[in-house]
């Protein structure tokens, strides 16, 4: 049996993976399965970076899947992810197409890497109101005692975040989770070759930057006020985080220029890039390899490192 039978293109964000994960699809007769939270929604083009247009090599265009598969309206979450994902997965096995996973949002590559025994956990509100009186010092405490080997305390500043972390974490529990779990798409076999692509962080900030003063001037602001103005709350673009967040707090006054935003904006999106390069050292840890790429600037001279790492296990 061959070793791998899927590539999984993963690192933090402004690091050109859809570049590599592209040419790797084109060379070894593959299509694109995007693992990007933000990217599966419609409408969520500029802030989430989706770059369409990447996706051909010599005029030639990629398949890509799991972009703009939802919209708004939908809380679209990890579970939803894996489920669609298995799906797209195995036709693609089915096809003798080569999925090529390309992402950078820890929890869905995951998911589906380490086989996550998810279920589509509803929103309790029995248990809601017993929370109700609990400060987030306290909910904090029971989340943690609920799932010990949470690896990163972000998951913990945010009310809503950890009440539902606590929601979920009882919903994986037995017997509750072997009923949720009737009908669910069972999991393919995945064997993924992971390749990682990252730089310092110096050059991550500086990517980050660039890429930021693109999409403004590409008119990402009018993007945020247009999914508004098409009946979007402002709380919910809010709960999209970054980009989202930020365009919509200035454009509701909430932030007092485009160059305060700016600034708020970049050191959040470099926090997110950090928090993205813990959680992969963190599957690290757990068991994943990842084959990383020389962290070297020309895009070019990494695309060459992943072909010839694929090229040892892919025709």
């Amino acid at each position: 049996m061959q070793k791998y039978n899927c590539i999984v293109v993963l690192g933090p964000t402004a690091v050109g993976k859809t570049a590599i994960g592209v040419q790797l699809a084109h060379n070894f007769g593959g299509e694109i399965i995007s693992a990007d939270s933000r990217q599966t929604y419609k409408g969520l083009d500029l802030g989430s970076g989706k770059d369409l247009a990447d996706y051909n090599v010599d005029g030639k265009p990629v398949p890509y899947h799991m972009i703009d598969i939802t919209d708004l309206s939908v809380e679209y979450n990890v579970f939803h992810y894996q489920q669609d994902f298995y799906k797209v997965f195995d036709s693609l096995i089915q096809r003798n197409v080569l999925p090529v996973i390309v992402g950078g949002t820890g929890m869905y590559l995951d998911a589906v890497v380490r086989n996550y025994a998810l279920v589509d956990v509803p929103e309790d509100k029995e248990l809601r109101k017993s929370l109700e009186d609990k400060s987030l010092e306290e909910l904090g405490e029971m989340y943690l005692k609920l799932k010990p080997e949470l690896h990163t305390k972000a998951d913990l500043l945010e009310r809503e975040r950890v009440i539902r972390g606590i929601e979920i974490a009882l919903g994986h529990q037995e017997p509750k989770a072997s009923q949720l779990r009737s009908g669910m798409y069972p999991r393919p076999d995945i064997r993924p070759l992971i390749i990682g692509t990252t730089f310092d962080r110096a050059k991550i900030r500086e990517n980050i930057k660039i890429r930021l003063k693109e999409r403004l001037d590409e008119g990402m602001l009018d993007e945020v006020q247009g999914l508004h103005d098409s009946g979007y709350s402002w709380e919910r673009l809010e709960k999209l985080g970054l980009e989202y967040r930020y365009c919509s707090l200035f454009l509701q006054g909430k932030i007092e220029s485009k160059e305060v935003m700016f600034e708020q904006l970049f050191i959040a999106i470099g926090q997110f890039a950090k928090r993205q390069d813990t959680w992969f050292r963190f599957m690290e840890k757990n068991g994943v390899e990842i084959n990383w790429l020389p962290a070297v600037q020309d895009k070019q001279t990494r695309i060459a490192a992943a072909i010839n790492l694929a090229a040892k296990y892919f025709n």
